[in-house]
């Protein structure tokens, strides 16, 4: 019989600024497509960060993953990084890489995958506000 694989999620927040903008457009076609979101003095979020890690469950811990130990790579890889950063100017990823959601959502993926045991699955979901989130993978 195959292992049953069961997700659970660590769920933190984090506060970051950021300007959405592509250097290589004119300042009329980013405010016709960014709006608001191009102020060329940023514009802050506080994005809600839920991380799920699936996996098989260790019969010796009864863990998928020990939560201190996934909260201590979030805190590490993602909370201190960037919360109460802004995004475009202190976080390297985004020098020059849109700081949409989806490209901070799939940063966030790539930093944890770097210390997650690749035999565990990691989905990301990310709101920028209540109404806005993306998932990835998906």
């Amino acid at each position: 019989m195959k292992e049953p694989r069961v997700a659970i999620t660590r769920k933190e927040h984090f506060n970051a600024a950021h300007r959405l903008h592509n250097p290589s457009w004119s300042a009329a076609k980013n405010t016709a497509v960014f709006g608001k979101c191009n102020n060329p003095n940023f514009h802050g979020h506080n994005y809600e960060l839920e991380v799920t890690i699936i996996g098989t469950i260790h019969k010796e811990t009864g863990y998928v993953i020990d939560t201190k130990i996934l909260s201590n790579h979030i805190k590490k890889e993602i909370l201190e990084p960037l919360d109460h950063k802004n995004l475009n100017v202190e976080v390297s990823e985004f020098k020059e890489l849109n700081p949409t959601v989806e490209n901070i959502a799939v940063v966030i993926y790539n930093r944890l995958r770097k210390v997650i045991e690749r035999d565990l699955d990691i989905k990301i979901k990310l709101y920028e506000t209540p109404r806005n989130f993306v998932e990835y993978p998906c």
